[in-house]
């Protein structure tokens, strides 16, 4: 099991020995992931020992059918309300006070014609 205490080398072993179990589980050969990923066997078998470049991680990942639990392992971090607020921009705190024009204003002076057929 994977911790904070483990090192660095020790994940990237549990990283290819899960890579592994998942390409013995498709009952797929090196070469067989090898051919759908478009990368050396011997590139796979580094990976399954945990000597992999990130992008070989990744096409291991794709050719296994395996790249949704990305997702799970590092999910994409939500926005910040920081960032929440810049996205939105200044919002409006209260009316302009202006009028339209449909809705004259009320002359006070004027008559009231109210009680008017």
């Amino acid at each position: 099991m994977i911790s904070s205490d483990t090192s660095a080398d020790d994940i990237s072993r549990q990283l290819g020995e899960r890579l592994k179990h998942a390409r013995l589980n498709a009952d797929l050969t090196q070469l067989d992931v090898a051919k759908r990923a478009g990368i050396s066997r011997k590139a796979v078998l580094n990976a399954e020992k945990g000597q992999a470049q990130l992008s070989v991680f990744v096409a291991i990942l794709l050719a296994l059918d395996s790249v949704d639990q990305l997702n799970q392992f590092l999910p994409e971090p939500p926005i910040s309300p920081v960032q929440l607020s810049k996205l939105r921009g200044k919002q409006r705190q209260r009316a302009s006070g202006k009028r339209s024009s449909d809705h004259p204003q009320h002359d006070e002076n004027a008559p009231d014609n109210s009680d008017a057929w």
